[in-house]
């Protein structure tokens, strides 16, 4: 048994999306290979024959709009529902026969996050509880959780039809399905305090979280309103200016860490450079793109985080566009990394900073 396809998932209705980045990227690294999906269904396959080439050419920190990557190790359909594990376990023999018989250090049970999937839940947790002590039993999965080993993934497209697949940790999601589950905190202005807090998460790695967000930092938040993300930047001890013509939560304003400017984010610049600056204005994203790079270029910030609201069709191609037209206009190589984020909708939120 070998590696046929990468297995991606996303969120429901941007397949496409996916799609299109899995084809232009592929191309870009040599590989021959189509991409497969349907519209609504929360993944795209992409078939290779060199999938697991092309898995180590294509780091999910550098996909934008796949929530998780997985290399599909085989495509289980018609599971009989009184015996699903036998299959799995044929198919992991088949591995062995091949002279690629490994330990899996975890196993995950999972399902595309889309209206069809949703209700598999259930048989989720049910058929992971049943299949672990298998594959221990057999040999295949660690005794105990082991994340520096490779992890199986069976995924669950409807009661008799499950993928299953492979992730390295060092370059998969953190979190099944790909979505961290965070809660919305009683003191937090808006949900869209989940957007940053998710970004930091996603966007930065734990040393760049302890070196890049420290007590004392100065921020700004460009279109603040009603302070969700001056909130979380707050919560990482930074000094924060928000711009916005709207009213802030006052209680943000009793921390003292926040200074309240009623001016339009989008034209206003700071007196002295910032560490960073932060914006989720709605705006076209093209003007977006554009006023960031010019905070990057005049070095008004050393970091960025914003978002970048997308058009409802050739939202891949806009994509491109607006990251492209941000590295020309910087006026300096610049680090970029862009995720449409579990909490995002119809965006995508970018990290920016000079190399």
């Amino acid at each position: 048994m070998s590696a046929d396809a990468l297995l991606c998932l996303c969120r429901a209705g941007f397949e496409p999306e996916l799609a299109a980045e899995l084809t232009e990227r592929a191309a870009e690294a040599g590989f021959a290979g189509y991409a497969r999906t349907q519209r609504a269904s929360g993944y795209v396959e992409f078939v290779c024959h060199e999938a697991a080439a092309l898995d180590r050419a294509l780091p999910l920190r550098d996909l934008i709009f796949a929530r998780q990557k997985l290399l599909r190790l085989a495509d289980l359909r018609e599971l009989n529902p009184t015996d699903r594990i036998a299959p799995i376990l044929a198919e992991l023999e088949a591995e062995a026969a091949d002279g690629q018989r490994s330990t899996f250090g975890e196993l995950w049970v999972e399902h595309p996050d889309s209206d069809d999937g949703k209700p598999l839940a259930g048989l989720a947790r049910a058929f992971g509880n049943a299949l672990r002590p298998a594959l221990r039993e057999a040999g295949w999965l660690s005794r105990q959780d082991d994340a520096t080993r490779p992890r199986l993934h069976v995924v669950f497209l409807d009661g008799g039809h499950a993928m299953l697949a492979r992730s390295d940790t060092r370059d998969a999601s953190p979190w099944p399905l790909g979505i961290p589950r965070l809660r919305m905190h009683p003191d937090a202005p808006s949900r869209s305090a989940l957007k940053l807090e998710e970004a930091l998460l996603t966007l930065l790695d734990a040393g760049e979280r302890s070196r890049l967000l420290r007590d004392g930092m100065r921020g700004a938040d460009l279109g603040a309103a009603p302070g969700g993300w001056t909130w979380v930047l707050v919560r990482h001890g930074l000094h924060v200016t928000s711009v916005d013509n709207g009213p802030l939560r006052p209680q943000l304003l009793d921390s003292g860490k926040v200074e309240h400017l009623r001016a339009d984010g989008f034209h206003w610049q700071p007196r002295a450079p910032l560490d960073w600056m932060v914006c989720d204005m709605v705006e076209q994203p093209r003007r977006v793109a554009e006023r960031m790079a010019t905070w990057l270029r005049e070095g008004w910030c050393r970091h960025t985080i914003f978002n970048l609201k997308l058009p409802m069709k050739k939202r891949w191609d806009e994509t491109r566009l607006c990251l492209d037209l941000l590295q020309a206009q910087a006026g300096r190589p610049l680090t970029v990394r862009a995720r449409q984020l579990y909490h995002d909708r119809e965006e995508i939120t970018v990290f920016a900073t000079p190399r």
